[in-house]
């Protein structure tokens, strides 16, 4: 099903603007999607990277071992040890490590040529990541205080008494238990889907701009696609920083759940 809606433009052409029915691709072969194919292939290079990075690693990196120890001490040190502790967090760096690499690899298919499709733009493949970092932290929690005292934990603020409990107790349940794997979903969802839109449109309508034989929209074309450039490198920025933003809440709700108080 389509959801673009023509526009009907100089020339008898037709304009599709852009909309969700642009992000269902069809099957390449079979079942298999591109999108799919993105994802197993987003594994490939995040293993075959950090492993030419490490294979001969020695006291003085070469550029490929250096970017890999940059990166994996990005994760270890700005999000798993500032977060979680420095009794804990090394459990947990190798999962915020490959949860890290993988989004932003698979969000950056989004401006490489030949692929352009942010594969997060997708919410079906971002749930089982938020399940994933949800089942750990509430995981680590239980570990940490015991089933009963990680729900008294996440619930009960420390230092609150009262009749106010009533109030605050289902709230911070909700909040702490219930929504955030859906907050971590959507918020990926939404800056993927949005911006990878926002390009198609830029490329598109520049394009049926300038094919429409009229001087006047053929500038607003040229403009456009130098917005649409512009909007690139913009969304570059953003798709490095939903990984991190992913990433660091994970490593916050891990380091919330394993804290002695609430």
């Amino acid at each position: 099903m389509s959801y673009s809606q023509p526009v009907a433009a100089e020339g008898g052409s037709e304009f599709h603007a852009p909309g969700p029915g642009s992000f269902e691709l069809p099957p390449i072969f079979g079942d298999v999607t591109k999108p799919m194919l993105l994802l197993a292939l987003s594994a490939v290079i995040v293993f075959g990277f950090f492993y030419l990075a490490t294979r001969n690693a020695s006291l003085v990196p070469g550029r490929l071992q250096f970017a890999g120890e940059m990166i994996y001490g990005f994760v270890r040190n700005n999000m798993a040890r500032d977060n979680i502790g420095s009794e804990h967090y090394m459990k947990f760096v190798p999962y915020l490590f490959t949860l890290f690499t993988f989004i932003l690899v698979n969000n950056y298919y989004g401006v490489i040529p030949f692929l352009q499709f942010p594969s997060f733009s997708r919410i079906g493949f971002i749930v089982p990541l938020a399940l994933m970092s949800w089942l750990l932290y509430i995981g680590a929690g239980i570990w940490k205080h015991g089933a009963l005292g990680y729900l008294k934990h996440a619930t009960m603020p420390s230092g609150v008494k009262g009749p106010i409990l009533l109030l605050l107790v289902p709230l911070e349940f909700f909040s702490n238990i219930i929504i955030r794997p859906f907050t971590l979903t959507l918020r990926l969802f939404g800056n993927m889907f949005a911006g990878h839109l926002l390009l198609i449109l830029f490329a598109t309508g520049g394009a049926a701009l300038l094919a429409s034989g009229n001087i006047l929209y053929g500038a607003v074309g040229v403009l456009s696609f130098g917005l649409g450039i512009g909007v690139s490198f913009l969304e570059m920025l953003v798709m490095f920083l939903q990984a991190y933003v992913f990433t660091l809440l994970s490593s916050m709700y891990i380091g919330e759940a394993l804290a002695d108080e609430h």
